[in-house]
């Protein structure tokens, strides 16, 4: 059970050889998913877990706060880092099978600290803006509103691009008029994935004020290898444990955690 989807990939050349960006292609069940992470784990170095990351300068025209993408806190001790494509269907599948249930049980119990970076694929037409409406929303302290709205909706809106409608309705009509105000300038193209060499603002100018914020995840993905979306990097009390892509259910991947948590 659980073979390709059929998603075509994008493949990309850069400096270093061929890598591929792409929406993953596999669902992975049962014992096929653990073996999938027990082999990460064997295979992961040890490394901190989080590296510094200058962000790009930004001549955004609106001052705005820093958006929060994170759930639970900085203590628990296992941090998820997950990159994201909001157009993604497996993405998407990932989100309300198993991070849902994930943000409700472990996160709330304090046991995982989840870290959100926008992963934005070429191959998908509106992923770029999409996240920056979720990283808007993020400003405002509603990118679990945001997040929940563009995954739930997203046959929708990737139809035509029209975002504003569904994040109108999962928020405090208050808050949305200020998504709505970051939003305004963003009429340039928003960051995407393509190389690793193209500074990911060269298309999208400094109008927008959330680009900066996408940009630096972009870049942190490529930093990370992130070649597919969803990527997952869990980190154990600061020591990195595992990477992997794609969907993996959530008991399986409760299964994984309560591994970690027993060490």
């Amino acid at each position: 059970m659980g073979d390709d989807l059929n998603i075509e990939p994008h493949f990309y050349r850069h400096a270093n050889g061929p890598i591929w960006r792409r929406c993953a292609t596999k669902v992975f069940y049962g014992a096929t998913a653990w073996a999938l992470f027990a082999t990460a784990t064997l295979q992961a170095a040890p490394q901190a877990a989080h590296v510094a990351h200058k962000a790009p300068p930004t001549k955004a025209a609106v001052s705005i706060s820093d958006p929060v993408k994170t759930y639970g806190t900085k203590g628990a001790p296992i941090t998820l880092e997950l990159f994201t494509d909001y157009e993604c269907p497996i993405c998407r599948s990932f989100y309300e099978n198993t991070l849902r249930s994930l943000i409700n049980d472990y996160v709330a119990a304090g046991k995982v600290y989840i870290v959100h970076h926008d992963y934005p694929l070429s191959m998908h037409p509106y992923s770029g803006q999409a996240a920056r409406w979720a990283d808007a929303a993020a400003t405002v302290g509603e990118f679990g509103s945001a997040e929940g709205a563009l995954y739930d909706n997203q046959d929708k809106w990737a139809a035509n691009g029209n975002i504003a409608p569904f994040l109108a309705q999962a928020m405090p009509h208050s808050d949305f008029e200020k998504v709505a105000a970051i939003m305004k300038d963003c009429t340039t193209p928003a960051p995407q994935v393509t190389m690793s060499n193209v500074d990911p603002l060269a298309k999208s100018g400094h109008s927008c004020p959330v680009d900066p914020s996408i940009a630096k995840d972009i870049e942190v993905g490529y930093k990370a290898n992130v070649n597919a979306t969803p990527t997952y990097i869990i980190y154990h009390n600061g020591q990195k444990i595992a990477q992997g892509s794609s969907y993996v259910s959530w008991p399986i991947f409760r299964q994984f955690l309560d591994s970690i948590l027993s060490q």
